[in-house]
């Protein structure tokens, strides 16, 4: 008999730490998801330093290269010198309706 309830007890001491292994708030799948958490955070850690890398690059680059300025200013700013003209289009076209139709007719 007393066998019997030594056996129960460790049965259930079993369970409750099978349970709390895989279960509980710092078991198993809790492992499993903050792995996933800690990779993805990773990665984006190395997107953030090759974006900083790139920045610092071109913060030399703008600090230091005469010729890279005046091309980031005159492609950003639309700064021209004093003998050119700048010509700006739209990204698209549009055609009013009669129009097209006017162009198909010819």
């Amino acid at each position: 008999m007393a066998k019997r309830i030594l056996l129960a007890i460790l049965i259930v001491v079993n369970v409750v730490l099978l349970f709390r292994l895989i279960w509980s708030e710092h078991g198993g799948i809790a492992y499993m998801n903050m792995r996933k958490r800690a990779t993805k955070l990773e990665t984006q850690l190395q997107d953030v330093d090759a974006k900083s890398l790139e920045l610092s690059k071109e913060i030399r680059r703008l600090k230091g290269d005469r010729g890279y300025q005046e091309m980031i200013i005159r492609d950003r700013m639309n700064y021209v010198k004093g003998n050119e003209v700048l010509y700006i289009f739209s990204g698209g076209i549009e055609i009013p309706q009669g129009a097209a139709d006017d162009e198909k007719k010819n």
